[in-house]
């Protein structure tokens, strides 16, 4: 329902903010549009979610609000930096079991994001020493606060049906943890990623080339997810605008336009997608490019992130140009972020040197509520 609509249903004296009107995502029934967004912070110690996880994500929880996940390694391969957590041991799904039941006994609806770093990783990351996976074999250009990865090995085309596995694997052991559904993590440069964009992908192979081979993997992953838990429950993240991790592409709006329509066929429940502006840790990337094609391709639930305030969020849900907003660096800082943003409140200010570390406590779980 249109902010309008619900106006003139309410009354014309009640301020509506779009943000915070209820959706409904396919079986889920949301209380607002303010959505948590994937957000990495390395305090999964050995790979494995920890009691300070569930307090963090119990903190942002509200009756109806809809949260995804840091992202979670689908294998032994998949890490690219330490403390994050997994989702493909046995103790590593009865480690998620209590951080999701924190979310659900406050009424949350809680997606686990099955992710693999591909090349943007270190041999020290990987079994036994050996080289990251990926699409190629060339190596990251270092630049303005990049790492310096190490270079990694192309995927055999035999290969490639074992990675598919493993992401399916990963979205039963979601699902075993207790969680709602999945996010498949196709962003920020990572292997998915890695496919699907022409300035990485140099393969000549079924893989690579054409548009529709760059995106036949991540579909494939997709496609072996949805099979596996019902496309009711996966989402899928998109960033065809970025060039994180050197991973560009020359033409994102066909990029994004195919990926939308492909993904409307399998039926998934949504499509979340970075907007072309973006704020990194570096930067800040403005664009006169739009989100409006990928939405208009896609027919379920339409997610954006990037870097929106409230008065940005209320214009694009009152536009119809997204039906839910995800905040990321708002959402760590203001655990009580939708509250903040009923009321209008000052928002606290995050901490970026704390974004990133182990303390369990620290920029973590002491960002102040309102109330």
């Amino acid at each position: 329902m249109m902010a309008e609509e619900k106006k003139k249903e309410l009354g014309e004296g009640i301020e509506v903010i779009p943000l915070l009107t209820s959706y409904s995502m396919g079986k889920f029934n949301l209380s607002h549009r303010v959505v948590h967004a994937p957000l990495t912070r390395t305090r999964c110690y050995n790979f494995m979610a920890q009691p300070h996880n569930a307090i963090y994500y119990d903190q942002r929880t509200t009756e109806g609000g809809f949260l995804i996940g840091e992202a979670a390694g689908i294998s032994n391969t998949a890490h690219g930096i330490p403390n994050m957590p997994g989702i493909c041991k046995r103790e590593q799904v009865e480690a998620w079991k209590p951080v999701v039941s924190a979310v659900h006994a406050k009424g949350g609806i809680f997606f686990c994001q099955l992710w693999h770093a591909g090349r943007v990783s270190f041999c020290e990351s990987q079994p036994n020493g050996q080289a990251p996976i990926s699409s190629t074999d060339k190596g990251i250009k270092k630049g303005v606060g990049v790492m310096d990865y190490s270079v990694p090995r192309r995927l055999r085309v035999d290969e490639i049906p074992m990675i598919v596995n493993d992401f399916r694997m990963a979205a039963k052991n979601a699902i075993e943890a207790g969680f709602d559904g999945v996010e498949i993590h196709g962003a920020h440069g990572y292997l998915i990623e890695q496919f699907l964009k022409d300035k990485v992908n140099d393969r000549d192979d079924e893989y690579g080339g054409s548009l529709e081979n760059r995106c036949r993997f991540p579909l494939e992953v997709v496609k072996a997810v949805a099979d596996e838990i019902g496309a009711e429950k996966v989402g899928v993240r998109l960033s065809p605008f970025a060039d994180y991790s050197d991973s560009g592409d020359s033409n994102p709006v066909a990029l994004g336009v195919y990926m939308a329509k492909a993904l409307s066929e399998l039926g998934i429940l949504y499509c979340h997608v970075v907007e072309p502006r973006m704020i990194t840790m570096y930067d800040k990337f403005e664009s006169s490019e739009s989100l409006i094609p990928i939405r208009k391709a896609f027919k379920g639930t339409f997610i954006v992130a990037g870097g929106y305030d409230r008065s940005e969020g209320n214009n694009i849900i009152s536009s119809g140009a997204a039906d839910l907003v995800a905040y990321g660096r708002l959402f760590l800082a203001n655990p009580d972020l939708p509250h903040r943003f009923q009321v209008d409140a000052e928002l606290n200010k995050y901490v970026r040197k704390t974004f990133y570390t182990t303390d369990p406590v620290v920029g973590y779980t002491d960002y102040p509520f309102l109330t």
